[in-house]
């Protein structure tokens, strides 16, 4: 890997400005463009379940239009010179971005901090935004797919938490959200303190650090405080059922809590779920699910680990006819993970698999700006890649058993089912 492949504390600037924001630069030369990336503390674990939507609405009108700018000035502008910027909504943080042209990275650092600084939720931009929100909750809602994964989360965490409401919403809650609750939102939660800022290209360090400086030295927001409601797993099997008529297909998630990313387990987890369905043919669940039993028309397992304890789970598309045998053939598959160790060969292949994806992430400017904000995010440290490969390659089948017997019980977990009426 050559140095840009490896972004560490020698190639990374770590500055933080006058108001909190913290800035991280990684210069590359190669081709004259650059990409932003950067997140606020906010998101949808500041709105309440009677407004569910309102961060993911709030962010959506950011750029609808600033003190300076109209939409159409935007879009204009950006468009003229093939660059891009664009807001949203997660569970804990907004996160923003662009790309441009070295050349250009004045207008958009400062279409950034106009929209950002000075947006006004122009009111004729509402209930268009709106009406594109309410069609795609119909959309999801008709979509077997989307369906088994919120309602999965709903039962994981409780329909009420963050972490199982949907962050575009729910119909009755969107329709009721107004331009006044946006400006409200924006102004309890938008700030820089706790926020990070990206920039990976083709830029010079100390002239970007000092044109943030002037652009947003002045921005100034208390900092945004929010605590993460208790998760309790759940100590049976709760399963529910979402019939969608007109479908052919059924959807399938069944999982459990998993760590935090700053579990010292994370790892263990992320290479054994690495084994159980994501490896090759999207590993041991793809292999028997899919190929050997032909059960399933897709099947994989994923770990959704960050700020709080994610979702470990594994997900399977399906004929209505093949649920149940589906549902036993993927806990057949936790229970081999949980009482017998893997394989040395297994391991060591899953092992390669993970280090060597990490090269290819780093292959592009937006690659590496988004795992460099991964490690300002979590803490990792800014020589974390460097070690990434003595995290993974030290695991033993010992270690990943005691991961998963730690997580993953057969006996408990939750189960959404969303296909035809007749599906369960």
């Amino acid at each position: 890997m050559n140095k840009l492949a490896v972004p560490d504390s020698t190639s990374i600037v770590r500055q933080q400005i006058s108001n909190g924001l913290v800035v991280l630069v990684h210069e590359n030369h190669t081709n004259p463009s650059l990409v932003l990336s950067g997140y606020l503390r906010g998101g949808s674990l500041l709105e309440t379940p009677a407004q569910s939507g309102l961060a993911s609405f709030t962010a959506s009108m950011l750029r609808r239009g600033t003190i300076n700018r109209s939409f159409a000035d935007i879009n204009e502008s950006l468009e003229a010179v093939g660059a891009s910027f664009g807001v949203g909504s997660g569970r804990h943080i907004t996160d923003f971005g662009g790309k441009c042209l070295s050349e250009d990275l004045p207008l958009l650092l400062d279409i950034m901090t106009d929209v950002l600084t000075n947006p006004i939720f122009p009111e004729e931009h509402v209930d268009k935004v709106r009406g594109q929100v309410l069609t795609g909750l119909q959309e999801r809602d008709n979509d077997t797919r989307s369906m088994a994964s919120l309602t999965f989360h709903q039962l994981l965490y409780g329909a009420d938490h963050p972490y199982g409401r949907s962050l575009a919403g729910e119909r009755e809650t969107v329709t009721g959200i107004t331009r006044l609750d946006m400006v409200d939102f924006y102004r309890r939660t938008y700030g820089p303190v706790g926020g990070v800022l990206v920039v990976v290209g083709d830029v010079q360090t100390d002239q970007l650090l000092a044109q943030l400086e002037q652009l947003l030295g002045g921005w100034h927001h208390p900092p945004v405080t929010a605590s993460l409601p208790p998760v309790t797993a759940p100590n049976d099997i709760v399963r529910r059922s979402v019939p969608i008529a007109g479908k052919t297909q059924t959807d399938i998630v069944l999982g459990w809590l998993g760590p935090q990313r700053d579990d010292p387990d994370y790892y263990a987890v992320s290479l054994a779920n690495t084994i159980l369905g994501r490896f090759g043919m999207m590993g041991r669940l793809g292999e028997n699910v899919r190929e050997k039993q032909g059960l399933a028309y897709y099947a994989y397992s994923a770990v959704e680990s960050g700020e709080g304890p994610g979702a470990w789970m594994a997900a399977a598309g399906v004929n209505p006819a093949n649920v149940e045998r589906t549902i036993s053939s993927v806990l057949e598959e936790i229970v081999r993970l949980r009482d017998e160790p893997i394989p040395q060969e297994e391991l060591a292949d899953s092992q390669a698999f993970m280090t060597g994806i990490v090269p290819l992430r780093l292959e592009t400017n937006q690659g590496v700006a988004d795992t460099i904000s991964d490690m300002e995010h979590f803490n990792l440290g800014l020589d974390f890649l460097k070690h990434y490969p003595t995290f993974i390659n030290q695991l033993t089948a010992a270690q990943l058993q005691a991961a998963v017997r730690r997580f993953l019980d057969p006996a408990q977990y939750a189960l959404a089912i969303a296909g035809p009426p007749t599906a369960d």
